[in-house]
């Protein structure tokens, strides 16, 4: 089993934490003696220490022009596997944390498109404010954003998207909860016109914008999801795990990973993050047909290795080089 290197970390200090919107948190990083970080893109993520020892990737949300702090917002979910709730709960003003360096799995295109369309769902609004803070400092102001919570009280930077230089390029709405009072997309994403997309949000409205752009270039739309696709899948199913070095075979269950299958019969481990960001529970697979759902393997390696933390199989099964 292969775990691969560590990625480069530095040690940041908590300067600033507020509460943005209902359970949403801003919190904004800076080297303890006040250097200059690392550069990053709109798009960027930074991969995170929470108290719990869990490792959380987080947007920056920031104008990437600005070098003396990183800025993110954290949404506290109650019901999730707890690397938020420990990070808005027990991180405060002036700690010390772990953060690795920037990366980009959510790059503004290189081209210069006719147009911007960003669709935004809740704590979706993260790198596609930064995206926006980057269009307005070098002139484009050919975008448009389409920004949905179900309340007012849950939309995090909601004064900032109200202020009148964003009038006519920014729909905030709310839907209270109601499928009914949802608003419809279709009108925006039936003709592509030379826009490029850029989509991050609740797994609902992800795949509601794939589905009504099924028919732009797949070069012009781009998502960015952290949570929905290692979330289980309603029609997940059952499928057997060989481990090839033993020849023992386990029954994976629906809504039960291959790793805590692994454990349940003796197996040690190594695991972090548990959410498929990390990198940590990277494993050779020498047979099978994985259906991957992490956010860390390049095309290339997901050839040959499989997150067991979050990923399935999409064959009956799936042999592991352990």
């Amino acid at each position: 089993m292969n775990s691969g290197p560590e990625a480069p970390a530095m040690v940041l200090t908590v300067r600033r934490k507020c509460e943005i919107a209902a359970d949403v948190f801003l919190f904004e990083l800076q080297h303890p003696d006040g250097a200059d970080l690392p550069a990053f893109t709109p798009g960027s993520h930074i991969t995170v220490t929470v108290p719990s020892g869990q490792k959380r990737r987080y947007s920056l949300c920031n104008d990437p022009r600005e070098r003396d702090y990183y800025a993110i917002a954290i949404k506290r979910e109650a019901s999730g596997r707890g690397g938020s709730l420990s990070f808005t709960r027990d991180v405060g003003e002036g700690d010390r944390i772990s953060v690795e360096l920037p990366a980009n799995e959510f790059e503004m295109s290189a081209s210069e498109p006719k147009s911007f369309v960003f669709i935004a769902g809740g704590i979706g609004i993260t790198p596609i404010r930064a995206m926006i803070l980057h269009c307005l400092h070098h002139g484009r102001a050919n975008f448009k954003l389409y920004y949905f919570t179900r309340t007012p009280a849950m939309m995090a930077f909601r004064e900032e998207f109200s202020a009148p230089e964003f009038a006519g390029k920014v729909i905030l709405h709310h839907d209270n909860g109601d499928p009914d009072q949802a608003y419809d997309l279709w009108p925006v994403l039936e003709h592509q016109r030379g826009a490029h997309l850029y989509c991050c949000g609740p797994r609902g409205l992800m795949d509601a914008v794939r589905d009504m752009t099924g028919h732009w270039p797949d070069s012009a739309v781009h998502f960015e999801d952290f949570v929905g696709a290692s979330a289980p899948h309603a029609d997940d199913t059952a499928f057997e795990v060989q481990l090839a070095r033993s020849g023992q075979r386990f029954e994976v269950a629906a809504g039960v990973s291959i790793l805590d299958t692994l454990r349940r019969n003796g197996h040690v481990l190594a695991s972090s993050c548990e959410s498929g960001t990390c990198g940590t529970c990277r494993t050779r697979f020498t047979a099978g047909e994985p259906d991957h759902r992490d956010l860390v393997l390049s095309y290339k390696e997901k050839k040959s290795e499989i997150m067991i933390c979050v990923s399935r199989a999409k064959s009956p099964a799936l042999t592991l080089d352990i």
